[in-house]
């Protein structure tokens, strides 16, 4: 199989990083700190940073190097209240679930107990996204699952970012991962909406400052 692309190389390299708080926000990369870690030249690393600034992971300052961006309180509010329109409406949709959906839950929700056994907070975060995009996915609608997609990596910055910030929410997580997981798995709709409310929401009062 042949080798990624320089630039691709480093574009995977950079995000992972700044997904998982390898780098974290506030840090300035440099094109040659970042040209050394991939092995590359300087060329597709300016290629890969322009993209990652496009995304909006990263701003650039010429002949300094690029700083990562923290994630804003905006940032979360608004990707909380686009998940709160698609995940209530999606789990209504999924209810009633095939086993298939159930065992799938299940499986991930196990899956995250053992990252967290681990300390592993970016395979937590991970695990998390593919439990709520799974139920998405079951709602049958491309159209949404597509819109969904898009929130991919803020999603998984965000849940590592808060986790770091409440470690004690990793626990509470997963809790509420297996209670909308009963809910569905017993086909009460109300009470699986009421669950991912409930689940999402406290990642608004928190960013206010009154988290439960």
């Amino acid at each position: 199989m042949p080798a990624a692309p320089a630039a691709e190389r480093v574009y995977t390299h950079i995000k992972q990083a700044v997904l998982d708080r390898r780098y974290e926000g506030g840090t300035l990369l440099t094109e040659g700190e970042l040209a050394e870690a991939v092995g590359v030249s300087r060329t597709p690393v300016r290629e890969a940073l322009l993209k990652l600034e496009m995304e909006g992971l990263l701003k650039l300052y010429p002949k300094k190097g690029a700083l990562v961006l923290a994630v804003s309180a905006q940032e979360i509010s608004d990707v909380i209240e686009t998940r709160l329109l698609v995940e209530e409406f999606a789990v209504r949709r999924a209810v009633p679930a095939p086993p298939s959906l159930v065992e799938r839950l299940r499986e991930l929700v196990e899956r995250q107990r053992q990252h967290a056994g681990a300390g592993d907070l970016a395979a937590v975060a991970a695990t998390d996204r593919a439990f709520h995009a799974e139920i998405v996915r079951h709602a049958g609608n491309e159209i949404l699952s597509r819109l969904y997609d898009q929130l991919r990596d803020r999603q998984l910055r965000m849940g590592v970012a808060l986790m770091h910030a409440q470690p004690d929410r990793v626990t509470k997580n997963i809790t509420e991962h297996a209670d909308m997981l009963e809910a569905i798995r017993t086909g009460d709709t109300e009470a699986a909406a009421a669950c991912v409310h409930r689940h999402l929401s406290w990642v608004k009062l928190l960013v206010r400052g009154e988290d439960r």
